[in-house]
């Protein structure tokens, strides 16, 4: 059942639901759009309405609430879970707000106690958008492979491991300071056999068909920083070396940490 804490009326949902919100599964564009415009609309939401979406990736989020005729309201990010920071959620909510919808993102779980605390104290529909589990073995690799780059790397900030993290994408940060920019780094990496990948170019309200004049900066910050580097449970030692060789060759302090391994 979804429930929503306020005036609209609680509808029944397709997936399993939690308190005053809905675990929404990734799912193909095309289907995640049409998936969360319907439950916007179960939940009555819909024209003069706001929702409250992240700007870091996930224009599909955004184009959903369009389809439910409800208009985007972009919030900042939390630097480091990526996912919606409570704070600038609320910061967002104005008379028309009327639901918010949080996006797990590279296998790190929002601040879903905080969100939820917003959603209720507002009277807001809180919807989750969860990503894909894998089985429980693949998951274990990658937390080791994971766990091997956070005491090799340098010049790079490794990600926050967080609780249950399952590194969905390892993502770094290039910060600069006199080393190369992201994409220069990743570049140099990538010319070193590495597939690496930006998980995010362009903020969604910087795109032309979301653009809002509005600062975001963790947001804008981990556009220009952020770099996935692979930590696929495949991966052999060999490869995780290379990976290694290739960021550390590009300078940077040396990250000290305890000694991991893994099997392969």
């Amino acid at each position: 059942m979804l429930q929503r804490v306020g005036p609209r009326t609680s509808v029944p949902g397709p997936t399993l639901f939690c308190s005053s919100s809905c675990a929404v599964h990734v799912a193909p564009r095309a289907s995640c759009v049409m998936r969360v415009a319907v439950l916007l609309r179960a939940a009555g939401v819909g024209a003069g309405d706001e929702v409250v979406v992240p700007a870091f990736g996930n224009v599909e989020v955004a184009e959903a609430v369009i389809q439910a005729e409800a208009k985007p309201v972009f919030a900042d990010i939390d630097p480091v879970t990526y996912c919606l920071d409570a704070a600038a959620v609320e910061a967002a909510v104005t008379v028309r707000t009327a639901a918010v919808v949080v996006v797990h993102r590279f296998g790190r779980s929002a601040d879903v106690r905080r969100l939820h605390e917003v959603g209720r104290r507002h009277g807001l529909l809180v919807l989750e958008q969860r990503e894909s589990d894998a089985p429980h073995d693949e998951t274990a690799r990658r937390r080791e492979r994971a766990a091997y780059l956070d005491t090799r790397l340098r010049g790079v900030r490794t990600p926050d491991a967080g609780a249950g993290h399952t590194y969905q994408q390892y993502v770094v940060r290039v910060q600069g300071n006199g080393r190369p920019d992201r994409d220069a780094f990743a570049r140099a990496v990538r010319a070193k056999g590495v597939d690496c990948r930006v998980p995010v170019k362009t903020p969604v309200h910087r795109l032309p068909a979301f653009r809002r004049y509005l600062s975001l900066p963790e947001t804008e910050r981990a556009a220009e920083e952020t770099l996935a580097l692979p930590v696929d449970a495949s991966l052999t030692r060999r490869e995780m070396q290379r990976i290694v060789s290739a960021c550390n060759a590009l300078g940077g302090p040396i990250v000290v940490g305890s000694t991991a391994g893994f099997g392969v």
